[in-house]
């Protein structure tokens, strides 16, 4: 059969939304998973940080290696490897009855994660040139739709089933995602001769590309900004007056406001990426992403949350699509799947200090200051990132 980006595209795209909706449906019901089936009483903000981001750091850790062995084996091969070890992971979770134990299994979820961003990094480097932008765009769809669909699974199976069997829910989605990279996803333009790269040298090479180093800064920022809220709104929406017994479900739909939003406006933020320079896309994407982290400080019911948070994420869908396809302009194609891993390395450190320190932070201060924090420092990284200094590193981005 002859090789076809756009059907490659397809897979790939239904591969990532069932990962991510695997993810959704279990992941942002930790707080209470934690509270009532694990007996975790005192300091769950805390507990709620640390469970999210030891995941991430271990992921942070060992995705440069993941990478490496993608550029000499293929990225296919990491699809694999990463669908159906969740698959068993989630599983294990569901007979988990210790917190610490818990935390030793979600290590291991980081350890041995990586399907969406290999699945990015396949459609990166086996799509046109021209046809990039458009296709990673699709590809943020993906997940963002699993992201709607996961936490309204989640709320609902959480609230008529309980929390633990959420994890079942998640093993079986996620194996969707394996077998459909095993039968299905196809890897062209792979150099099956290549030498296997050191992670050493990949870093030095990025740090040496400025224009990839920016890159790979905002996407730690933008990370980062997500994921300093993720273990807080559950608990946020618990403190506005939410029952216990109905927060798992109004958590998930506020959850999914900010997906919808992304599924409407992340080809949109592709095209116009395309039309007027993702530069400027991503500009816009980060001063409606602060902007709409500021206005949330000064929401006090539930309702009014969900449409600033469905409001924000029409802007901030426009981020990582931006970013993503810059790091396609700015780097050699033999250099690609290990850029994106360096990629995915700055997400999940993001991602590890995002969960930790805004757990720390709702234990210390009211939640809703943390978004004033969240919306500074990404308007503050807008501005920066419009300085001429970062501008005239981004240069090259552009051809």
């Amino acid at each position: 059969m002859k090789f076809s980006w756009e059907r490659n595209l397809v897979v790939l795209w239904i591969g990532v939304f069932f990962c991510s909706t695997a993810y959704s449906i279990s992941i942002p019901f930790l707080p209470i998973f934690l509270n009532t089936e694990l007996g975790v009483e005192q300091h769950l903000e805390t507990w709620s940080g640390f469970a999210f981001g030891i995941t991430f750091l271990a992921s942070a850790l060992i995705s440069p290696y993941w990478g490496s062995l993608a550029d000499k084996y293929g990225r296919k091969p990491m699809l694999i490897r990463s669908g159906f070890s969740l698959a068993v992971l989630y599983l294990i979770n569901y007979f988990v009855h210790d917190p610490y134990v818990f935390l030793i299994i979600r290590v291991f979820q980081g350890l041995l994660a990586g399907f969406v961003p290999a699945a990015i990094a396949l459609v990166a480097t086996n799509t046109p040139e021209d046809k990039t932008g458009y296709a990673l765009g699709i590809m943020s769809t993906a997940g963002a739709t699993g992201s709607i669909i996961g936490p309204l699974i989640g709320g609902v199976v959480s609230h008529y089933f309980g929390n633990r069997d959420a994890f079942l829910f998640s093993s079986a989605v996620v194996l969707i995602s394996a077998l459909i990279a095993t039968f299905f996803a196809r890897e062209e333009n792979f150099n099956r001769s290549a030498s296997r790269s050191h992670v050493l040298d990949d870093l030095k090479q990025a740090v040496a590309n400025r224009p990839l180093f920016t890159l790979l800064f905002m996407v730690f920022i933008a990370n980062f900004s997500v994921m300093i809220l993720e273990p807080l709104i559950t608990v946020y929406v618990l403190k506005m007056g939410v029952a216990k017994s109905s927060a798992s479900l109004s958590s998930g739909i506020i959850f999914s406001a900010v997906g919808i939003a992304t599924v409407i406006m992340a080809p949109r933020w592709g095209k116009w990426g395309r039309r007027i320079g993702y530069k400027k896309v991503l500009f816009i994407g980060l001063i409606g992403g602060g902007i709409g982290n500021l206005l949330q400080f000064f929401v006090t019911d539930y309702i009014g949350f969900g449409i600033l948070r469905f409001s924000y994420g029409l802007f901030f869908a426009a981020v990582f699509p931006s970013i993503s396809a810059m790091i396609v302009q700015a780097t050699e194609p033999d250099f690609r799947g290990r850029a994106f891993s360096l990629n995915q390395s700055a997400s999940q450190m993001a991602t590890m200090a995002g969960p930790i320190i805004g757990g720390l932070l709702g234990s210390w201060v009211p939640i809703r200051w943390i978004f004033i924090i969240n919306g500074c420092s990404l308007v503050l990284s807008a501005v920066l990132f419009r300085t001429k200094r970062l501008q005239k590193a981004m240069v090259m981005t552009e051809h």
